[in-house]
């Protein structure tokens, strides 16, 4: 994840990078996911019993009906699945184009967000590029999980699918991804 200029927050954007954004109703069943960029942490609802991600928030496991459900931190990463380039301006104060993404992350078979992919020429965007979580502080402590493409060694966008990553329990282990 990314750090900015003149934020203390791992992976947050920069004040004037921020576009206008309609805010979620935060409550105790999704606090965890829009409160987690404060600690860099893109966190879902994790079954107890059968360790299932479930996303979105819910108050039972869909696989297995466990009402036990924890936030976990999850690795950050993700592949593009799909995407759209936005060419009108439906929200004022947001201004087109830009690209609505869906992201599948490793940890789990299905486990998608529906995001933003920023920080990318819109010509680069491909299907399968591998991505990274950044975080967009807005008001009353909310942290929009964005994406941008995964840099390389060489300070690189990734712009190839490639089949391992790494995640952030452990940079030295690698997770096969989806």
């Amino acid at each position: 994840m990314s750090e900015s200029a003149g934020e203390g927050t791992p992976g947050a954007r920069k004040a004037a990078d921020k576009p206008f954004r309609l805010l979620p109703k935060v409550d105790d069943q999704n606090a965890h996911f829009w409160r987690g960029g404060a600690e860099g942490e893109l966190r879902f609802l994790r079954c107890t019993a059968c360790r299932s991600y479930v996303h979105p928030p819910a108050p039972l496991c869909p696989d297995c009906h466990c009402r036990e459900l924890t936030p976990e931190a999850v690795s950050g990463r993700a592949i593009l699945h799909t995407y759209t380039i936005n060419h009108h301006p439906w929200i004022p104060g947001f201004p087109p184009p830009y690209v609505v993404a869906i992201v599948e992350l490793p940890e789990q078979d299905g486990l998608r967000l529906t995001t933003n992919l920023v920080n990318c020429e819109l010509d680069a965007v491909e299907i399968g590029m591998r991505l990274q979580v950044i975080f967009e502080a807005v008001d009353d402590g909310i942290f929009l999980p964005l994406f941008e493409p995964e840099m390389t060694a060489d300070m690189t966008p990734e712009t190839t699918p490639n089949t391992t990553t790494h995640t952030n329990s452990d940079p030295d282990a690698d997770v096969e991804a989806s």
